[in-house]
């Protein structure tokens, strides 16, 4: 991903106090970093459902739940000028996108650079060998709970159980994510990402590096044109991403909708985040589960004659990440969440 840096080390961010977004003046290049590259937002190759309606869909759903802010700016991706809000606007324009993503492919082809590595390469190994043993484990038929931890299994352990696992990574950037699970025995993967340079730049990387196999498309999970469903789905930041955008938390309940969608019954959800704790991602899929999560149970109970309770289910968390102790709370830097797909 070509998306997203950890602060300092000396930074006064942290999980539990959320930051709010710099001040406009101090963007460069490198301040790219702080959203992820996947920018959920209007894209210009439409949508399978009406984009006005999710929209009003998604208002309504705020304004009745009464737990979140309505942000008071227009709903469009083309918008020239930043608001007063400064980072958050800005970084939600689709120009801004495609210029960060013409830069990374221009150094790609002129010096071979892979781009920002999300998150750092130490995060991003992390991540992968944790959903892989967590994958593994549900495989064999043992479900950790929150009190288990994700047991490390062998490396020869992996293809035979994980060869059949559909994968989907959602803002894949510059796609080494995907390239590192298909090191680890998965071998169904697919990479979408809204900005074309993205993909450009995915494929031109696997293909250098030998993973022909890896598909990427151009798709706004938004107004997502994906007509199947992925046993595991990797977020690498696109949820923070939207969270950031002027209409984010409009956003984040279209995301919530569009996502349940894609992740199969009985996949998994895995969201790595810098802008949220473990524990507001589980109240935020608990607010979808009450609120969005039983329009779409309805549609199921319809076509299977089964009702489940709810969408998404917690089941666990990184536990390796460094802690650190600010205003009487323990937390990360970083948080890498898995739901089940009930």
């Amino acid at each position: 991903m070509a998306g997203m840096r950890l602060p300092p080390e000396d930074s006064e961010m942290s999980q539990p106090a959320r930051p709010g977004p710099p001040s406009v003046d101090l963007v460069s290049d490198d301040d790219r970093s702080v959203a992820a590259d996947s920018w959920s937002i209007k894209s210009e190759y439409g949508s399978t459902l009406d984009d006005d309606q999710r929209h009003a869909d998604a208002t309504e759903a705020l304004l009745t739940s009464g737990n979140y802010r309505t942000a008071a700016s227009d709903y469009s991706s083309d918008k020239e000028e930043p608001d007063a809000d400064g980072v958050s606007s800005m970084l939600g324009l689709q120009s801004y996108w495609d210029a960060a993503y013409a830069d990374e492919l221009t150094n790609f082809r002129e010096h071979g650079h892979v781009g920002e590595v999300w998150f750092g390469a130490d995060v991003m190994d992390v991540v992968v060998t944790w959903t892989r043993n967590l994958c593994l484990q549900i495989a064999q038929g043992h479900l950790p709970t929150d009190a288990d931890d994700v047991k490390y299994e062998s490396a020869e352990d992996g293809d035979k159980h994980l060869c059949g696992w559909s994968v989907l990574d959602i803002g894949t950037g510059n796609g080494l994510l995907l390239q590192e699970l298909a090191k680890l025995g998965f071998s169904d993967l697919t990479g979408v990402d809204y900005i074309e340079g993205a993909i450009d730049l995915a494929r031109s990387l696997a293909d250098r590096d030998g993973f022909p196999n890896i598909k990427f498309l151009v798709d706004d999970i938004l107004e997502t044109k994906l007509d199947r469903q992925f046993q595991l789905v990797m977020d690498k930041g696109t949820l923070d991403a939207i969270g950031l955008h002027p209409d984010g938390n409009i956003k984040r309940i279209m995301y919530w909708d569009s996502v349940s969608r894609l992740v199969a019954p009985g996949g998994l959800l895995v969201i790595t985040s810098c802008n949220s704790t473990k524990d507001e991602l589980v109240r935020e899929v608990e607010n979808y589960n009450q609120r969005g999560g039983s329009q779409l149970m309805e549609l199921e109970a319809k076509d299977n004659d089964t009702c489940r309770d709810h969408p998404f289910r917690y089941i666990s968390h990184v536990r390796s990440y460094p802690t650190f102790m600010f205003g009487g709370s323990i937390g990360s830097r970083v948080a890498t969440v898995a739901f089940l797909r009930d």
